[in-house]
């Protein structure tokens, strides 16, 4: 049996950084080998004609009480920065870089993005708040700023969404077990049975 758990993301998904809290540890329990496939979420609601839940008043509200439910229940800090939501595209860039290039960082480089999002609720669109929380964690904001404008990069983080879309993505956190699809922080326990 296949137990690989591909992990589809994007760093302004409050959902994903639930789901991301409780990946590794699942992984660990179930055997499986977790692959991180970064994405633009607003190319893939551009692609798909979906929308983020936070644009509709009555479901961004309950979303919101629904997410803080759940990071009680996983026992993590979930802080929302005032300027949520934020554009992802150079983080993401930097993430996908990362992994092409860097790939023995890029667990302790999005581990200190989520960090800085989701649990210090810092403005990871400002590109100075960026630079700062980089140098904090020992990465040099230039070389990362550099990952991002390659064009290999751009192309790369492109390509990951367009297939993303292709699978039938349309939303973050996807997660992948084989062809099966699994969409949500709130579907783990069927991610869990899926990989047996």
């Amino acid at each position: 049996m296949d137990k690989t758990l591909e992990f589809f993301f994007d760093l302004g998904s409050p959902a994903t950084y639930l789901a991301y809290t409780q990946l590794p540890a699942l992984c660990a329990e179930t055997g499986a080998l977790l692959v991180y496939r970064p994405i633009l979420l607003g190319g893939v609601f551009k692609a798909t004609g979906n929308a983020s839940p936070i644009t509709v008043p009555a479901k961004g509200r309950y979303l919101l009480d629904d997410l803080a439910r759940y990071a009680r229940r996983y026992k993590v800090v979930l802080k929302f920065s005032p300027h949520f939501p934020i554009n992802t595209l150079v983080l993401m860039r930097a993430v996908t870089g990362m992994q092409m290039h860097q790939p023995e960082r890029f667990q302790a480089f999005i581990d200190c993005l989520f960090h800085a999002l989701w649990v210090e609720g810092r403005h990871l669109g400002d590109p100075a708040a960026v630079a700062t929380v980089l140098t904090e964690q020992g990465f040099d904001p230039e070389q990362v700023l550099a990952l991002s404008n390659d064009e290999v990069v751009k192309a790369a983080l492109k390509d990951n969404t367009e297939r993303a879309v292709q699978r039938g993505v349309f939303g973050a956190p996807s997660l992948f077990v084989r062809d099966q699809l699994f969409f949500g922080q709130d579907r783990l326990e069927f991610v869990r049975e899926a990989l047996g």
